[in-house]
């Protein structure tokens, strides 16, 4: 029985986990100081390396929450990325997860030992290897969910506002919405079923609070892209 392959070379796999944020202002990005070197105290995602006995899924949740202390985070896998010289070490595989959380959701669980700390994505550093690539496409993968499916209102109560759907797309997408052009596509949609009750404490007037019909929004996603900017060139880039 062969124990091992002959005359190959072996190489590291390790796994780097893309955390963003949303709490209620903006889209923000999970960092941590670099423990080990190179580039020790630098900014990096949470990463580390898998070991022989256990799943990729295992080791991106053992690692998330050993340097974070987040638990119970749903990640989805995005990309392997493996060039040559990507870690100025060792040639080493990198398994880049990545997940859109809660802030308020999670902020007690966030561990002080590592210095974890959450940057709006347009005030982010500069990070390690190919640290900053990654995030790049995990954003275009996260605006290209955020069209598909209704990932989005799991970050929103079970009742909302338009408003606050607003405040959350312009995040994601990074751009600034016309307030009645909005209102009027998001309810042209269908999706939304409007409720009796009102928010009046963000509003003079009140604002109607909606709830998202999911059988409707699964059969019908597609309505969605009607406001979401450039959807066919999103769309068409995976």
């Amino acid at each position: 029985m062969i124990s091992r392959y002959s005359k190959e070379t072996r190489v590291l796999v390790a796994i780097d986990c893309i955390i963003f944020g949303f709490d209620g202002n903006g889209i923000k990005l999970l960092l941590v100081q670099r423990g080990l070197e190179p580039e020790k105290g630098k900014w990096s995602l949470m990463g580390g390396f898998v070991r022989p006995e256990e799943s990729l899924e295992h080791a991106s949740n053992r690692i998330l929450k050993k340097l974070t202390g987040l638990e119970d985070v749903y990640m989805e896998q995005l990309l392997v990325f493996g060039a040559p010289d990507r870690d100025p070490v060792e040639r080493t595989l990198s398994i880049a997860y990545f997940a859109l959380i809660d802030i308020l959701k999670y902020e007690k669980q966030l561990s002080d030992e590592y210095h974890a700390e959450w940057f709006l994505l347009k005030d982010m550093p500069t990070l390690i290897f190919d640290h900053t690539e990654m995030v790049a496409l995990a954003k275009k993968q996260l605006r290209y969910k955020a069209a598909m499916h209704p990932v989005l209102f799991e970050l929103l109560p079970e009742k909302f506002t338009i408003p606050q759907l607003q405040s959350l797309y312009e995040a994601v997408y990074d751009t600034d919405f016309d307030n009645r052009n909005f209102s009027r596509k998001v309810l042209s949609t269908g999706l939304l079923v409007k409720q009796k009750e009102k928010d009046k404490k963000n509003s003079k007037k009140g604002a109607f609070y909606f709830k998202l019909n999911k059988r409707k929004y699964t059969d019908h996603f597609k309505a969605f892209l009607n406001f979401i900017p450039n959807p066919e060139k999103l769309l068409n880039g995976f």
